[in-house]
């Protein structure tokens, strides 16, 4: 594994995580919230990750981990390291209450809704605990990004991509808060942007922690966990958020529409 692979990983984990200040960009700089296309671009990432972990993800890691362990061993391993991904992520979501969670729905017009100004000023005093429950909550993110990029590069752009679509909205629901709080908008950018450093931060820890113990076994395990983490995201969070967002058949089309681009990008790349 050269430095320029770990650089590269690093630097698509970043682009990932930085994506928020893109939501909260377009929450300052936008009148309305576009609803059709946020729902369309969340159904497209849900597709990308469904797509890429089943297909492509989790049976890189069940070969890894069958030519390791053997056979039946393999399989099992990679079976439970999936639904560990599943487990931990799914853990994680519980420990973040819903009015600190970065994956709440937020609409630019809110901005203009005085009366619901009083409601986020709680986030805000509470703005450590905040950052750290962001941060605890993209960690997964990051290091699933981050894997995927390491093992195979173009898999972790696709993946990285799908990440960067997911974490747009989550720019809006970390600024608008904070805006309320503040009456600044460069303030309540800049904290949003700093939100998305989480993942890169994960990836970062995930890496030195893993760093010495990095081999065909643990990168399967690693591989499988990854898969089960993104099933979890589009299932739990981004499929979920672009119904809220009031456009159920758009997201549908675009998970369709993400599962197909994602499976011609493979096919392109045999």
């Amino acid at each position: 594994m050269g430095s320029q692979s770990v650089l590269i990983a690093f630097g698509l984990t970043l682009f990932a995580g930085l994506s928020t200040g893109l939501g909260s960009a377009l929450a300052f700089f936008a009148k309305r919230t576009n609803t059709k296309l946020l729902s369309a671009a969340l159904g497209f990432s849900a597709g990308v990750m469904i797509y890429v972990s089943f297909v492509e993800i989790f049976p890189k890691a069940k070969d890894s981990l069958i030519a390791e362990l053997g056979q039946v061993a393999g399989y099992w391993a990679a079976v439970l390291a999936f639904f560990a991904g599943v487990i931990f992520i799914g853990i994680i979501d519980k420990l973040v209450p819903s009015f600190e969670n970065p994956h709440e729905v937020h609409r630019t017009e809110e901005m203009d809704e005085p009366e619901s100004a009083a409601r986020f000023k709680k986030l805000y005093r509470m703005g450590l605990f905040t950052a750290l429950a962001i941060a605890i909550h993209n960690f997964p993110e990051g290091l699933a990004t981050f894997i995927s990029a390491l093992k195979d590069t173009k898999l972790g752009i696709a993946i990285a991509i799908a990440i960067a679509i997911h974490n747009i909205p989550e720019g809006i629901a970390v600024s608008i808060p904070i805006f309320y709080a503040t009456g600044n908008r460069k303030k309540a950018f800049v904290f949003s942007f700093l939100s998305g450093l989480s993942e890169p931060v994960g990836a970062l820890i995930g890496y030195v922690i893993l760093f010495s113990f990095l081999n065909d076994l643990v990168f399967g395990i690693l591989f499988a966990s990854v898969a089960g983490i993104m099933v979890f995201v589009s299932l739990d969070e981004l499929l979920p958020t672009a119904r809220e967002y009031g456009q159920h058949h758009l997201a549908a089309y675009g998970l369709v529409a993400g599962m197909a681009v994602m499976a011609l990008s493979l096919l392109l790349f045999l």
